[in-house]
């Protein structure tokens, strides 16, 4: 048994009082008249970038127009062309280091919030960290009004993980100066697809 089963079991241990799962059908959660554009809206309110990608728009170009200094790009994408890197193929996360623009796919958007939904689709999940720049592939279609109707959503997939990203890292801790960049990404650019 590892140390985490042995933790766990001994937390089973000293449950003195169980209780039900709580009924959340009732809620009533907010909702969008236009979910897009509340998406939009808070996703720039949190740092972040969207932009709305016209049908038959090379997304690679568009990426070399938005970062055309990158020298390192990462992704496992297949439509990605311009990649340099492929997160399934370095051997160590720490091989990703120096990544100027990291290319992943979310799967939905919450509008209430502007996070996107992100399961690990590669095999060194630091790409959604570790770059510089994070751009995520959305479809536009794949927008939830609030996190009721995200958390219904989720699904794991091989790897087990999944994280929702908002906006660039950011943190104002040290003398309320906020920092962009500070454990992740210093700029996270999200690419509305059409369908």
């Amino acid at each position: 048994m590892s140390s985490k089963e042995d933790i766990l079991k001994k937390y089973r241990a000293n449950i003195r009082e169980q209780f039900d799962m709580p009924d959340l059908s009732d809620i009533q959660a907010i909702t969008y008249p236009d979910p897009l554009l509340q998406f939009m809206n808070m996703t720039k309110s949190v740092g972040g970038n969207s932009i709305e990608v016209d049908a038959g728009r090379d997304i690679n170009e568009l990426i070399r127009e938005l970062y055309p200094d990158a020298k390192e790009i990462a992704s496992n994408l297949p439509e990605i062309t311009i990649a340099t890197r492929n997160p399934d193929e370095v051997g160590r996360a720490r091989d990703l280091n120096g990544t100027d623009v990291g290319i992943i796919r979310g799967k939905f958007g919450v509008a209430e919030n502007g996070c996107v939904w992100i399961p690990q689709q590669m095999k060194e999940k630091a790409v959604c960290f570790i770059s510089e720049n994070l751009v995520i592939l959305l479809p536009k279609s794949q927008i939830v009004n609030n996190m009721h109707e995200a958390y219904r959503r989720i699904e794991f997939n091989d790897y087990g993980y999944g994280t929702f990203i908002s906006g660039p890292s950011k943190t104002a801790d040290i003398a309320q100066v906020l920092v962009m960049g500070a454990q992740a990404a210093r700029s996270a650019t999200i690419l509305l697809l059409p369908e």
